[in-house]
């Protein structure tokens, strides 16, 4: 698995964990201290604005999960990729793209995301 496969699946763990203590050592290992993350709607920094963006996702849409779509490209200090949020019934209403930038440790010190799909 690349430095960036690796930094991508850790990413996801973050945001599937879903109970609160999981969920903060997910964004640890995921992230760096100082990491910054901004879609359309969110910017925050530091492990503490992280863990809330991913628990307010997970209570605007309970019971899904975010999955990877297609393959994670990288070169030099960046990756980027596709995902889509898995609802229980097995359909994919949002979509979105990102591209991360890695810290020495292999892990995300940002992340600008975009949103290609929303539920009407």
């Amino acid at each position: 698995m690349s430095m960036y496969e690796t930094a991508v699946t850790r990413y996801f763990a973050a945001w599937n964990a879903q109970d609160p203590a999981e969920r903060e050592k997910a964004v640890a290992a995921a992230w760096t201290e100082d990491a910054t993350y901004t879609d359309p709607l969110a910017e925050v920094s530091g492990h503490p604005g992280l863990t809330a963006v991913i628990a307010g996702a997970q209570e605007q849409f309970p019971g899904f999960e975010f999955r990877l779509l297609g393959a994670v490209e990288g070169h030099h200090d960046t990756a980027r990729f596709t995902w889509e949020l898995i609802a229980p019934d097995g359909s994919a209403p949002v979509q979105g793209f990102d591209v991360v930038t890695l810290a020495g440790d292999g892990r995300i010190r940002t992340v600008l995301g975009f949103l290609d799909r929303l539920p009407d």
